[in-house]
C-alpha cells in the first residue's frame, strides 16, 4: 500500500471579508408601510427596497428597469408590491415573507404598461385586492391586482394627479346618484336590487380639483369649497385626502398652504379650507377622526382638534430646509407617522392614543431613519468600546451611528446594527474632516464655515453637546487633529475623561495656515477670536493633519506635494518630506511599539516611532524616515489617488512574527492592505462603487472600516487567522482522501474510489480505474462495464457527480487512444439513466447550464465520428477480404493448379 505525504502547514494569507454593511435605502420618491408596520418600502433611485422597521434589517432589493422608479406601494397585508417607473411600466410583484421575517421574495406576477405618460400616485384598497393609478396626464385607472386587468376607467381634465385616496363610506348619503336602470354589478359592489355598494375613489389634482368617484355607480362627484359659484377645493396641488368614517367626512391638503375640512350636508360634500403658513404635503385623521395632523414644508407634524379646528400642538420653531417633509406613509391603528424629510432621512412620530383632543401636545420624532448618508467625507469611532461611528456626510451635521455589537433592548425598535444615535449640529456648511482623542469621548471638527468645533460624547446620559468654537480661518477646515497621549492610569484625566478635553486641536485650513488651539477649561459656544500659535505653512491647501502618538510633534499634509513635521510647542518646522509629485491627501504617525520597519534599499531597520506614511495623487504611497526625513519605500498599486491610509493593530499571534500592515483606500474604490516590510499588497478588498474618502481601523478587532461617495459604508472583518485554519485542515483532510483513495484502488473498493476520485477531481486516476474495469480479462456475465460493482457506482450518481463525469468523458473522448474506455463508460451511462436526465441535469446557475450543453454536444460530436471511422474501416476490411481472395484463387496449388474456394458459405461464415 502507498502512504501520501505532504506539507500541511499553509503560507499565511492576509484576508478579509465583508462582515457589514450600512447602505442606502431611500433616495428621495415615495415610501410606503404594510398594516403591521413590518416592512417599509422605499426607492433607491431605480430600485425598490424592503426593510424590516424594527430592526433595519435589508429584506429584499428589487432590480430596476433602467429608469428611476416614479412611485410605488406595498398592500396593507403585505402581499404585493407595486412599482411604477419613468420606463411607463407597472410591475407587480407577489410578496412572500420568511417564517423567520429574515428575508423577503419578491416574485414578478405581471408587468404592463398603465398610460401613455408616467404614473406619479398610487393607492391601494384596504383589502388589498384593487389599486389606483394616477398620471401625468390626468388619466385614473382602477387595477385588479390578483387579476391584473383594469376594472375602471376615470375620465378627467388632463391635469396631473397629485393624490388618489380609497375609502367606504358611510351609509346614508342622500342626494347621492342612484343605481341606473340595468346597470351592472360594479366592482366590490352589488347589481340591481341589491345593496348599494359604498366603495369611493377621491382623487385631486394639480390644479386644485377634487372629485370622488362612485365605483359602483362609475360617477364622479365634484367637491367644491362653494357649490353655488363651484369654486373648486383649493388653488394647487392636492397632495393628500383622508377620510374617517367615524364622522363622514374628507380631509384634504394642498401647496396653496391650506387644509379643508369636508362634511356630507344636503346631498354633497361641504367645508372651507384653515389657512395656514406652509405647504401641505403630508396629512390625515387620527384617534377615530378626533384628530387630524398634517406636515409640509415647515418640517414640523403639527395635529388639529377635528372638533373647533384648533391647533393643539405646542409651538414649534420651523425647521431648515433640508428637513422639510415631502412624503408620508401613516398608521393611524398604529399611532405611527412616518415622515421622509428632503434631506432623504425618514423621521418617525408617535401619536396620541387616549382618544382626547389635548393641547400642547409634542410632537418631536422618536427614531430617525438615515434614507441615505450622501457622500462620506470622514469617519471615525467614538467613545472607549468603538459603539459608536461619527460620519461627515456631506452636510453641516455629523451624524452618530450605533455600531455596537450587541444592541441594547429598545421599547420603539430603534437599538439595531446601524442605526441613527444623535445628530452633532452647529457647523453652518459642509464638515470635511473629524479626529478623536485617546477615550472616544471628544471629537474635533472642521468645516467649509471656516470654522472648528469641538464636541464632548456622553453615550450614559444620551448628551452629544458641543464644548468649544474655535475661528481664525479665512478659508475652509479642511483638516483637524487632536492628540492621542494615553494619561497615567492613576491619574483623574484617566478615570474622568468627560471632564478633561484633550489639551489642544490643531487645526489646517484651504488659507494655507496651521493653527494650535489650546482647550477652554469650561465649554463654551460663542467662537474664540485668537489662537495659540499660527503659521503659515504651505502653499497650497492643507489636506490632512496628524499628531504623533507621543503628542510632541504633528505632520500637515499640503497640496504643493509636501508634508511638514512641526514641533508643537513652539510650531516650528522640523522637516519636509518631499518626493510626491502631486498633493499629499493623507498622512498617519506609525503607532507606539511598532517593530522595527525594513526600508527598500535593505539597509538598517528603523523604529516604528520614527516613520510615518503618507499618501498622494500620485497614485503612491510613501513610509518616510523621521531621523532623516528620507523615503524608505515606496508602495505602489492603486490606479487613483490614495486618498486615507491608517496603521493596523500589531498583531500578538505568533503564526504572524508581529507583522507589520497598514490599510489604505483610493479613489478607485478599492480598499488594500499591505506589508510595510516587503511593499507587496496583501490583499484588494472591493466592495465600494465609487471613490473612498476615508477608513478607520478598529483598535481591537483590527477590523477596517471604509466609506465614500457611494454612501455605503462597510466593515471588513479580519479573517486571516479562520482562513489559516481552514487551508491546513482542508490541506490535511486532502491527504486523508488521496490515502484512501490509494487504499480503495489497492483493495479493488471501485464503488468508493469512483466516488472518491471524482470528488477529488483525479481525472488520471478514474482513467486508470474504469481502463483496468473495461480491459479486464475475466469481464463479470451480464455487466456493462465488466464489474457488476462499477455498474452499480454508475447508476447511483448525483446530478453534480454525473456531470463531473461527463466532462472527464468528454475529454477522454477526443482522443483516439483514450475513447474506447469512454466510450463504453457512456454506453454503461446511457443504459442507466433516462434521456431526459441528462438534459435536465441539476447544475447551478446560467454559466453550468450553457457548460452542460457544450458537453453534451461534445459528446455527440466526437461519438458520432468515432462511429463513422468505425463504419470506414469495416468497409475497408471487405476490401481486404476480397483482396486476398482473389490472390488465393490465383495462387498455384500444389499439383501447379489454382487454388479455389469450392464452399462460398464457409467464407462467409469465417468473415
Amino acid at each position: 500500500m502507498t502512504v501520501l505525504t505532504m506539507a500541511t502547514k499553509q503560507s499565511l494569507k492576509t484576508t478579509f471579508e465583508v462582515d457589514k454593511v450600512i447602505q442606502p435605502i431611500f433616495t428621495g420618491g415615495s415610501v410606503a408601510l404594510d398594516n403591521g408596520a413590518r416592512i417599509l418600502a422605499t426607492t433607491l433611485g431605480e430600485k425598490a427596497v424592503l426593510t424590516e422597521l424594527s430592526t433595519g434589517k435589508n429584506l429584499v432589493e428589487i432590480e430596476g428597469d433602467g429608469e428611476p422608479i416614479s412611485t410605488l406601494t406595498i398592500t396593507p397585508s403585505a402581499s404585493h408590491l407595486i412599482l411604477c417607473s419613468r420606463s411607463l411600466t407597472m410591475r407587480i410583484y407577489s410578496l412572500k415573507v420568511s417564517p423567520e421575517f429574515d428575508s423577503v421574495e419578491a416574485t414578478l406576477v405581471r408587468t404592463s404598461k398603465p398610460h401613455a405618460t408616467p404614473v406619479v400616485v398610487l393607492a391601494v384598497d384596504k383589502t388589498s385586492t384593487l389599486a389606483a393609478t394616477g398620471a401625468a396626464d390626468g388619466a385614473i385607472k382602477i387595477w385588479d391586482i390578483v387579476g391584473g386587468y383594469v376594472t375602471h376607467t376615470v375620465s378627467g381634465p388632463s391635469v396631473l394627479v397629485s393624490a388618489l385616496h380609497f375609502f367606504e363610506i358611510a351609509a346614508g348619503h342622500e342626494g347621492e346618484q342612484k343605481p341606473k336602470k340595468g346597470s351592472k354589478k360594479g366592482a366590490n359592489g352589488a347589481s340591481n336590487g341589491q345593496q348599494v355598494s359604498h366603495f369611493r375613489l377621491a382623487f385631486g389634482l394639480q390644479d386644485g380639483k377634487m372629485r370622488i368617484f362612485d365605483l359602483h355607480q362609475r360617477t364622479t362627484t365634484a367637491v367644491y369649497s362653494d357649490p353655488k359659484k363651484r369654486r373648486e377645493a383649493h388653488e394647487s396641488n392636492v397632495q393628500t385626502i383622508d377620510y374617517s368614517p367615524e364622522h363622514d367626512a374628507l380631509l384634504s391638503g394642498s401647496r396653496d398652504q391650506t387644509m379643508a375640512l369636508w362634511l356630507w350636508k344636503e346631498g354633497a360634500w361641504r367645508g372651507s379650507p384653515m389657512l395656514r403658513h406652509e405647504s401641505v404635503e403630508a396629512g390625515g385623521f387620527l384617534n377615530s377622526g378626533s384628530i387630524m395632523w398634517s406636515a409640509g414644508s415647515s418640517g414640523l407634524v403639527r395635529l388639529w382638534d377635528t372638533a373647533t379646528r384648533r391647533e393643539i400642538t405646542a409651538k414649534q420653531e420651523t425647521k431648515a430646509e433640508s428637513e422639510s417633509i415631502v412624503a408620508s406613509a401613516a398608521l393611524p391603528h398604529k399611532n405611527l407617522i412616518l415622515c421622509a424629510q428632503a434631506d432623504h432621512t425618514l423621521a418617525l412620530y408617535r401619536t396620541p392614543s387616549d382618544g382626547t383632543a389635548q393641547s400642547d401636545i409634542q410632537m418631536h420624532p422618536f427614531r430617525r431613519i438615515s434614507g441615505t448618508h450622501d457622500e462620506i467625507l470622514d469617519l471615525a469611532y467614538l467613545l472607549p468600546d468603538q459603539s459608536i461611528l461619527a460620519l461627515a456626510t456631506n452636510s453641516e451635521d455629523i451624524r452618530l451611528v450605533s455600531v455596537a455589537e450587541t444592541q441594547p433592548q429598545s421599547e420603539d425598535g430603534a437599538a439595531y446594527f446601524g442605526h441613527d444615535v444623535a445628530l452633532l449640529k452647529g457647523h453652518e456648511d459642509i464638515v470635511m474632516s473629524l479626529d478623536v482623542d485617546w477615550s472616544g469621548h471628544w471629537i474635533a471638527s472642521g468645516a467649509k464655515d471656516n470654522t472648528a468645533r469641538l464636541w464632548r460624547a456622553d453615550a450614559a446620559n444620551g448628551k452629544y453637546e458641543c464644548y468649544a468654537v474655535f475661528t481664525g480661518h479665512v478659508e475652509s477646515v479642511g483638516a483637524v487633529a487632536l492628540p492621542k497621549v494615553i494619561p497615567p492610569e492613576d491619574s483623574d484625566a484617566y478615570k474622568n475623561p468627560l471632564q478633561h478635553p484633550p489639551a489642544f486641536m490643531i487645526t489646517g485650513s484651504q488659507d494655507r495656515f496651521v493653527q494650535r488651539r489650546d482647550m477652554p477649561r469650561k465649554a463654551q459656544q460663542a467662537g474664540i477670536p485668537s489662537s495659540s500659535l499660527r503659521r503659515l505653512a504651505h502653499e497650497k491647501d492643507i489636506n490632512a493633519l496628524d499628531v504623533s502618538p507621543n503628542g510632541r510633534l504633528f505632520a500637515s499634509a499640503s497640496q504643493d506635494k509636501t508634508v511638514k513635521i512641526w514641533d508643537v510647542e513652539r510650531l516650528e518646522v522640523q522637516g519636509i518630506l518631499k518626493g510626491h509629485k502631486r498633493g499629499v491627501w493623507t498622512v498617519r504617525f506609525a503607532p507606539l511599539n511598532m517593530p522595527a520597519v525594513q526600508g527598500e534599499s535593505g539597509g538598517p531597520s528603523v523604529s516604528g516611532k520614527g516613520v510615518i506614511l503618507t499618501g498622494s495623487g500620485d497614485k503612491t504611497i510613501k513610509l518616510w524616515n523621521l531621523s532623516d526625513y528620507t523615503c524608505l519605500r515606496t508602495f505602489e498599486g492603486h490606479s487613483h489617488n490614495v486618498l486615507k491610509v491608517a496603521w493596523l493593530k500589531i498583531s500578538d499571534d505568533e503564526t504572524r512574527q508581529r507583522r507589520v500592515q497598514f490599510a489604505s483606500a483610493g479613489a478607485d474604490s478599492l480598499v488594500k492592505i499591505w506589508d510595510a516590510n516587503t511593499g507587496e499588497t496583501e490583499c484588494t478588498l472591493d466592495n465600494h462603487e465609487d471613490r473612498l474618502w476615508t477608513l478607520a481601523v478598529h483598535p481591537r478587532t483590527n477590523s477596517v472600516v471604509s466609506a465614500g461617495s457611494d454612501s455605503k459604508v462597510t466593515f471588513w472583518k479580519d479573517t486571516t487567522r479562520e482562513t489559516q485554519a481552514a487551508a491546513t485542515s482542508a490541506a490535511l483532510k486532502l491527504v486523508e482522501q488521496e490515502q484512501a483513495l490509494e487504499n480503495y484502488m489497492h483493495a479493488g473498493a471501485f464503488r468508493d474510489a469512483i466516488v472518491l476520485a471524482l470528488q477529488l477531481n483525479h481525472p488520471g486516476r478514474l482513467l486508470n480505474l474504469f481502463t483496468n474495469v473495461v480491459t479486464t480479462n475475466t469481464p463479470e456475465a451480464g455487466s456493462l462495464s465488466g464489474l457488476k460493482a462499477v455498474d452499480a457506482v454508475l447508476a447511483d450518481l448525483s446530478d453534480e457527480q454525473l456531470f463531473l463525469l461527463l466532462l472527464r468523458l468528454r475529454d477522454w473522448n477526443t482522443n483516439a487512444r483514450t475513447a474506447p474506455v469512454a466510450q463504453r463508460i457512456l454506453g454503461v451511462l446511457v443504459r442507466s439513466y433516462p434521456a431526459h436526465k441528462f438534459s435536465n441535469l441539476s447544475v447551478k446557475g446560467a454559466k453550468g447550464q450553457k457548460s452542460l450543453k457544450e458537453v453534451l454536444n461534445a459528446l455527440k460530436v466526437y461519438t458520432e465520428r468515432h462511429y463513422k471511422r468505425m463504419e470506414e474501416l469495416v468497409d475497408e476490411s471487405y476490401l481486404v477480404e476480397y483482396t486476398l481472395q482473389e490472390m488465393d484463387s490465383l495462387a498455384p496449388g500444389v499439383d501447379g493448379t489454382s487454388l479455389m474456394i469450392e464452399d462460398d458459405a464457409e467464407m462467409v461464415d469465417a468473415r
